[in-house]
């Protein structure tokens, strides 16, 4: 019997065993989601309508000047933002004062020195150089807030610059360093510092107030940016008042937006959205 029990034991246990195996759940691979969340969602439309003001800003270029026009184009935005939030603009702090300023310079130096370029070099140039700003971003945020990019993020900045530089063409990656293309050139790197800055501050401040100071920032600049450039005053056109208040009532939407989905959102994958911009 003692040799008989263990022999036993084994083959009463076994059945039990390989009920139990069967019974496990199969183990799933990990999969790859290609689903957006809500906030890069907002961020897909945003980019479809920044890149709708573009043959605007175009003709406007016709009856007006370009620091004024975005001056005059950032007053709307920021008068649109401040009537809808104007109850909570009295809780205004020192951090989203100092966040506001910040990014208004930011995007003074984008919109307007990118305005000023487009009277001397063609829209692919322009396209081109502006396009500088996506890899800016990732060395930005790693050299300003110390997050180093993962591989693939990287490698998706690396096609989406390829691919821009080819919508771009040949004839708009020929760079001259002429005064148009060094100012379109600072002005991606503005455009990267806006990003970056955004992300900096997001989750730390009231969306609304400081999209109220920055673009009042970036308005009252551009107003003061006349003077240095010698620019002329235009005269009163329907075209310029329309596509000031157009402009502006999309500028604020697309701020707002900005800054409340690039709290959840990084700069590097909100940059990959920003690059359907020229498309």
């Amino acid at each position: 019997m003692r040799s008989i029990l263990p022999t036993l034991r084994r083959i009463v246990r076994r059945p039990f065993r390989v009920c139990k195996t069967m019974n496990q759940a199969p183990t799933r691979k990990p999969t790859v989601s290609l689903r957006l969340s809500k906030a890069e969602l907002v961020l897909v439309f945003i980019t479809m309508l920044w890149g709708g003001t573009f043959l605007i800003v175009h003709n406007v270029m016709t009856v007006s000047g370009p620091m004024f026009f975005v001056g005059l184009r950032f007053a709307a935005a920021a008068l649109f933002v401040g009537l809808v939030s104007a109850r909570s603009l009295s809780g205004l702090t020192f951090t989203e004062l100092k966040a506001g300023v910040l990014i208004g310079v930011s995007i003074m130096l984008g919109y307007g020195l990118q305005t000023m370029g487009l009277q001397t070099i063609s829209s692919s140039q322009s396209a081109f150089i502006t396009a500088l700003y996506v890899p800016f971003v990732p060395l930005l945020q790693w050299l300003v807030l110390g997050r180093r990019p993962g591989l693939m993020p990287s490698l998706g900045i690396g096609l989406a610059f390829v691919g821009l530089m080819l919508l771009a063409g040949p004839e708009g990656g020929a760079l001259h360093f002429s005064e148009g293309e060094l100012v379109t050139l600072v002005s991606a790197v503005a455009i990267a510092g806006e990003i970056i800055l955004i992300s900096r501050y997001a989750g730390k401040v009231d969306v609304r107030r400081v999209t109220v100071v920055q673009l009042a920032t970036a308005s009252a600049l551009s107003f003061l940016m006349i003077v240095p450039t010698q620019e002329q005053l235009p005269g009163f056109s329907w075209l310029l008042l329309i596509s000031a208040v157009g402009l502006g009532a999309m500028s604020a939407v697309i701020q707002v937006a900005m800054n409340w989905a690039q709290q959840s959102v990084s700069p590097t994958r909100a940059t990959l959205i920003y690059a359907g911009e020229p498309v």
